[in-house]
């Protein structure tokens, strides 16, 4: 079976560098999902879920906000991510607060298109991640904790 190699990188770090079977990618013209063997691309991404399946068919989730996806001949895989964070790295109950922070900040009335857009960029960021939080806690098992 033909596989992908995979790096997602962010600023900070290498969050996933691994063999993988596909990927599900938000990008801002919608969801695709790369297989080995796809065409070359460049594309940007979105706030949203990524989804990996690996290469013994387990899968991860991760929140992604902003960045680049890129699929190289060869059947290379790479993502350039502002933030990406695995499912299991994430706390409910922090990105709900911050969710509702985002939320109240764009009620405010802003005199700038800049910064309304940073906070509507935030908040996207939030959803992405809660999505991806509360998708992981119940295939765990764990109960979804509503405010």
């Amino acid at each position: 079976m033909k596989v992908l190699d995979f790096e997602l990188t962010t600023p900070e770090r290498v969050a996933v560098q691994a063999k993988v079977r596909q990927v599900s990618i938000p990008t801002t013209e919608g969801e695709i999902t790369v297989l080995p063997d796809h065409l070359p691309l460049v594309a940007p991404i979105q706030a949203g879920e990524l989804r990996v399946v690996n290469e013994d068919g387990s899968e991860m989730l991760l929140a992604v906000s902003g960045g680049f996806v890129t699929v190289h001949p060869g059947n290379r895989l790479a993502i350039l991510a502002d933030s990406a964070e695995r499912a299991d790295e994430l706390d409910l109950k922090a990105i709900e607060e911050a969710k509702a922070r985002a939320e109240e900040l764009l009620k405010e009335k802003f005199d700038d298109e800049e910064r309304y857009a940073d906070a509507a960029a935030g908040l996207a960021r939030e959803l992405a991640r809660l999505k991806v939080v509360r998708k992981h806690r119940s295939r765990s098992g764990m109960p979804h904790i509503q405010q």
